[in-house]
């Protein structure tokens, strides 16, 4: 009875087989809108397609998704081809995609306004431009060697200003290499650092046949070159982002070369009209300084110089006089200060305050003297007093009235309660010592 049972596995691998060898699965054309995108960089990427009704799940493998020029987006309706199989792990059917454009819109137009889109909010288009030289010695031009492009350049170049220098860098314009062959050459010249203008452009042709010149790493090549880079790639109508980037646009090689290079003759033109107009500008100066210099020559000046300086010497006379007159009156005011401070000082002499001061000085010394000698007086007075005192309180004064005093070791002895019997004692008098000995200790209450 088990054996009529499939495994999971095995009826996974039925439904799996039948999606591949049904022809009308392994190719399928759908449209609808993009889900679940999450832009995976140098991987597969896993999303869904819908409608209103239904989804599936979707899966395109790198080399597939690195082949489309645009960038997908959440919710954008497109138009995928591929085949649909079976995912055994999980069971889930999905579409296996090769191919994917735009609905509505094409695919490089898509990527066109989504990279134009990118660098105009990276500034890239509204950053300064480089000016063009206005004299060029020699100028780059990368585009086909074997187009028009060039021979129109080289044309209108030798017609208008043949002293400049065209050097051709070949490049690949069209195809899947040109846009790293573009780079390559305009990074080429820029290290070379021996041009003054670069002409990068080529001849008309579909939006895929310009495409190179759309790319990103072209734009920015264009955009940090240090050279000032003039585009001309299509038709006056045809505007692509090698245009707007790049330092001048022209609508064709021509225009290019033009706007490149001067027209010599104009220039030797205005030169010689320059040469014409300041010939006669100097002739018309000449001219005017002459009239100029024959003026100041019948001058009175050079006839008669001495009217130059006759108004000054009348004015240093009337100088003179005035400052004689104002010196004068200052010595005056000065002689009339001088006699006032004489007068101030003769009647403010010193000599009499010097006179009370020196009587003045003699009466404080007397009184000085007085009271010194008085309080000397007091002081002495005083002292003896004082020695008086001390000399009938000494006790030297006491023992000369035959009192004496005991000692022991040099120590004081006071009462009887120092002493005891048998005591060897010294006896301190007024003209010496005695030596004794206590035989006998009797206090005032009378006890021995």
């Amino acid at each position: 009875m088990a054996d009529d049972y499939l495994t999971v596995s095995a009826l996974t691998q039925y439904l799996k087989r039948k999606f591949d060898v049904d022809p009308y699965l392994n190719r399928v054309y759908l449209t609808g809108e993009i889900s679940n995108f999450r832009l995976r960089r140098n991987a597969h990427q896993y999303f869904s397609i819908k409608d209103d009704h239904a989804k599936i799940s979707a899966i395109m493998f790198k080399s597939a998704f690195e082949k489309i020029k645009f960038e997908p987006e959440e919710g954008m309706k497109v138009l995928v081809t591929g085949r649909i199989s079976l995912y055994e792990q999980t069971g889930n059917y999905q579409i296996y995609v090769d191919h994917m454009e735009p609905d509505g819109v094409g695919q490089f137009y898509q990527a066109y306004e989504q990279l134009k889109k990118k660098l105009d909010a990276e500034g890239l288009f509204t950053a300064p431009k480089k000016p063009l030289v206005q004299f060029p010695k020699r100028i780059a031009v990368v585009t086909s060697p074997s187009g028009a492009v060039i021979r129109d350049i080289i044309t209108t170049t030798r017609r208008r200003f043949p002293i400049s220098q065209i050097v051709l860098f070949p490049a690949i314009v069209q195809g899947n290499d040109a846009a790293d062959n573009l780079v390559q050459q305009i990074n080429r010249i820029n290290d070379l650092g021996t041009f003054d203008t670069m002409i990068v452009g080529r001849g008309g042709g579909s939006i895929e046949d310009l495409w190179p010149f759309n790319e990103e790493r072209v734009a920015r090549a264009i955009f940090n070159s240090k050279i000032p880079v003039i585009s001309s790639v299509g038709h006056e109508t045809d505007t692509t982002i090698a245009d707007l980037v790049a330092d001048v646009r022209a609508a064709t090689p021509t225009a290019a070369a033009e706007l490149a290079v001067p027209v010599l003759s104009d220039l030797v033109a205005n030169i010689l009209q320059m040469r014409t107009r300041l010939v006669s500008v100097m002739q018309s100066r000449l001219t005017s300084e002459q009239q100029r210099l024959t003026k100041l020559s019948s001058s009175y000046i050079f006839q008669q110089p001495e009217r130059l300086y006759q108004g000054y010497s009348q004015n240093v006379d009337l100088l003179r006089d005035r400052l004689k007159r104002k010196m004068q009156t200052q010595l005056n005011g000065w002689e009339h200060q001088i006699s006032l401070i004489h007068q101030r000082l003769y009647s403010a002499s010193p000599t009499d305050s010097v006179r009370r001061a020196n009587q003045t000085l003699r009466d404080l010394n007397f009184r000085q003297n007085r009271a010194i000698k008085l309080e000397l007086e007091n002081k002495k007075r005083k002292f003896t007093d004082s020695v008086s005192r001390l000399d009938a309180l000494s006790p030297l004064r006491t023992m000369s009235r035959g009192y004496g005093y005991l000692t022991e070791n040099g120590k004081v002895l006071k009462t009887t309660n120092d002493l005891k019997l048998n005591q060897k004692v010294t006896i301190q008098l007024i003209d010496g010592t005695a030596k004794a000995k206590i035989e006998q200790i009797e206090t005032t209450k009378g006890e021995k």
